[in-house]
């Protein structure tokens, strides 16, 4: 944390020496302009609406999957990188606030598709609504704030 504010790290990297032999700075940590942007924001919209964070997450990866995916516990817990026990309860306590339902696919009931509810799509809406209005007003600060970090960086160099 710098002045209060808490700050993102920035990845540097040396440029290929086949054009250029210059070397890209080292810009250490950013400021971010405002504390919403902050990695907490959208852990912190998510249980604003009720959710964990990792709820939100699983709502996103179904709506994310595309048409060729299977929406099954285990392809949702592959795309989230969990393990499928946990994939299992993040299900079960979606499935508990209604925001998604349990289909049976194939004439064997063996599989279980994971869908979205009507109201897990306008949970997930009001999320993304939530996250889009902090992007509009916070980015061009982080905008600003990134370009004053990249000019400071290339006067050190």
């Amino acid at each position: 944390m710098r002045f209060g504010v808490p700050a993102i790290p920035m990845v540097f990297r040396q440029r290929s020496r086949s054009r250029t032999n210059r070397r890209i700075p080292r810009l250490g940590r950013i400021p971010l302009p405002n504390p919403a942007l902050s990695p907490q924001f959208s852990g912190e919209a998510a249980r604003a609406h009720g959710l964990e964070p990792q709820q939100h997450q699983l709502l996103l990866a179904i709506k994310g999957l595309p048409e060729s995916a299977r929406p099954t516990i285990g392809e949702l817990a592959e795309r989230l990188q969990i393990q499928h026990h946990s994939a299992v309860e993040l299900v079960n306590r979606l499935a508990g606030h209604g925001a998604i339902r349990r289909e049976q696919a194939g004439a064997d009931h063996r599989e279980v598709l994971i869908r979205l509810t009507r109201g897990g799509e306008a949970l997930l809406r009001r999320l993304s609504l939530a996250h889009h209005d902090e992007l509009e007003t916070s980015g061009p600060l982080l905008a600003k704030a990134l370009t004053a970090a990249i000019r400071r960086g290339r006067r050190a160099a």
